[in-house]
């Protein structure tokens, strides 16, 4: 009987706590792949919790309501892919492989992170705001990005083009992707490479000109 009192008496070991952040990404992790397979509606917090292996009142006091966590998710996988496009250009090359480069890190982190895609994109358009709303905002930083790339092809021409002027061809180009990797999705028998030179081609041949000076008008 001793034995057993003493041995109860002992200190039991702590179990090692996670830093935040983890738990924060493990929880994201998670939320992410339940919006993208249900939608923001249907999905359900205790599915999220379930994915995560974290429960419920942990995840409202790490990231707060299931509209603030569905923000959180959006904020997240944005900044992931403008990342993934700046982290891919080399502004020691030449104006057109940056491009190159900009768009085929595009094509390839939409067809690795599917439910990254699905949310940012398809979930975040279809809930109205305050989702569009961070939806927006991504697009905007995108258009910036892109914007800067093809004034620097500007460079060398006659007539060398600041970033706000090439903002109404960024825009173009933002929104050419996004149409061309909705169709990828349910085509995809195509590689990131391809959609990327497709895009390339159809932006560039007609871009090329247009720093030589050689635009078109109607006759």
């Amino acid at each position: 009987m001793k034995a057993d009192v003493e041995h109860s008496d002992r200190p039991r070991p702590r179990t090692k706590r996670l830093p935040r952040s983890v738990r924060e990404r493990q929880i994201l992790d998670a939320a992410v792949d339940v919006f993208a397979a249900h939608g923001f509606h249907q999905a359900s917090m205790d599915e999220i919790s379930e994915v995560a292996g974290i429960s419920k009142p942990m995840i409202y006091a790490y990231l707060g309501s299931k509209e603030e966590l569905f923000v959180a998710c959006i904020q997240r996988e944005a900044a992931r892919l403008l990342d993934a496009i700046r982290g891919a250009v080399d502004t020691g090359l030449r104006p057109d492989q940056q491009l190159w480069r900009g768009l085929r890190s595009f094509f390839e982190y939409t067809q690795q992170y599917r439910s990254s895609w699905a949310v940012l994109h398809r979930q975040a358009n279809a809930q109205g705001e305050p989702f569009s709303i961070e939806l927006a905002q991504w697009r905007s930083r995108t258009r910036d990005v892109i914007a800067m790339l093809l004034a620097r092809a500007t460079e060398s021409a006659e007539q060398q083009m600041q970033p706000e002027q090439m903002q109404p061809f960024a825009a173009a180009l933002v929104g050419a992707g996004e149409s061309l990797v909705d169709w990828w999705l349910d085509n995809p028998d195509h590689t990131a490479d391809g959609m990327a030179m497709r895009l390339m081609n159809m932006v560039w041949m007609g871009f090329g000109d247009l720093v030589e000076g050689r635009d078109w008008k109607p006759e």
